[in-house]
């Protein structure tokens, strides 16, 4: 039944939310814009755009008919156990969101893959259209990922939309620049990431940037000891973006889909250490101690 409205589903969900959350942030925003509107949303929005067009011709089929195609089969997990399909439909949906948390920190500590991810970080502002914002060869990268899972899981068809619709949903509300009240943000982010919780993410101080993984769930980065409350400067004092890419020019779309193949920063192009260690800034306990992405601020850099 669910199966059978998936476009319908998919697109009241994304539009219904992305109009909702737009004109709250527009109402009431948390922060001030640093660029015109007009320039950021109408490229974010051409951006999500292409993005789904090479999905449609790169992959003759995508999460969902795989699920569907691996249940015939009886392939996977879930299948070859022959799990409750309400069971398995819960599993399948905390174990995605895991896949997604992981799948983010890889994108963030491995260089070249940071090239590609960097593209949504590089957005000098925070708003609905910043989840929409990602390069082309990142989402396809992230759907064979997905694929992978579902695969080697037997994640039921089912799941995988609810997934994806909650998983595109939650980017939305999460990205938003608007400001919750205090104890409902605290309540709300036990159990999911709100917009408080993921702006920390898109800091420019790289202890905070590496922190906040997760797009739905809570639970993975206070597990893992990647968890930030809040950033040292403030929701409205800190600092959103990268430094190399802060002009009204680098959010064309050309731009941006050229971006992952401009210039490192110094020592990554000469095959040098293609990373910066953790700042000194005290790190959540259990925080994982590894290299990462090279487009920090000067002041954040390893010498």
């Amino acid at each position: 039944m669910l199966l059978e409205h998936e476009g319908a589903l998919r697109l009241g969900v994304f539009l219904g939310l992305l109009v909702v959350m737009a004109a709250w942030e527009m109402a009431a925003p948390q922060r001030r814009a640093t660029l015109p509107r007009l320039l950021r949303w109408s490229n974010n929005l051409a951006l999500v755009a292409l993005d789904t067009v090479v999905l449609r011709l790169a992959l003759p089929v995508l999460a969902v008919g795989l699920a569907a195609w691996a249940q015939v089969q009886g392939w996977g997990l879930f299948n070859l156990l022959a799990v409750p399909g309400w069971l398995a439909i819960l599993a399948s949906l905390v174990l995605l969101d895991l896949a997604i948390w992981a799948q983010h920190l890889v994108f963030h500590k491995v260089p070249v893959l940071w090239r590609l991810h960097r593209m949504h970080h590089a957005d000098p502002d925070f708003d609905v259209t910043t989840a929409l914002r990602f390069h082309p060869i990142e989402i396809l990268l992230s759907m064979l990922v997905k694929m992978a899972v579902v695969l080697a899981l037997g994640v039921p068809p089912e799941a995988v939309l609810l997934f994806e619709v909650i998983l595109n949903g939650m980017a939305i509300f999460n990205h938003a620049n608007v400001r919750l009240p205090r104890g409902l943000d605290a309540g709300l982010r036990l159990a999911v990431v709100t917009p408080d919780m993921h702006r920390v993410h898109h800091s420019d101080i790289r202890a905070e940037t590496d922190s906040n993984y997760g797009f739905n769930l809570s639970l993975w980065d206070r597990l893992f000891g990647t968890y930030v409350a809040a950033p040292a400067k403030g929701q409205v004092g800190m600092t959103i973006g990268l430094d190399r890419f802060r002009t009204a020019r680098d959010q064309w779309l050309d731009r941006l889909l050229l971006q992952p193949f401009s210039a490192g920063a110094p020592g990554y192009d000469a095959g040098q250490d293609a990373g910066f260690v953790i700042s000194a800034r005290r790190k959540p306990a259990g925080a994982f101690n590894v290299r990462s992405q090279p487009d920090c601020p000067a002041s954040q850099r390893k010498t």
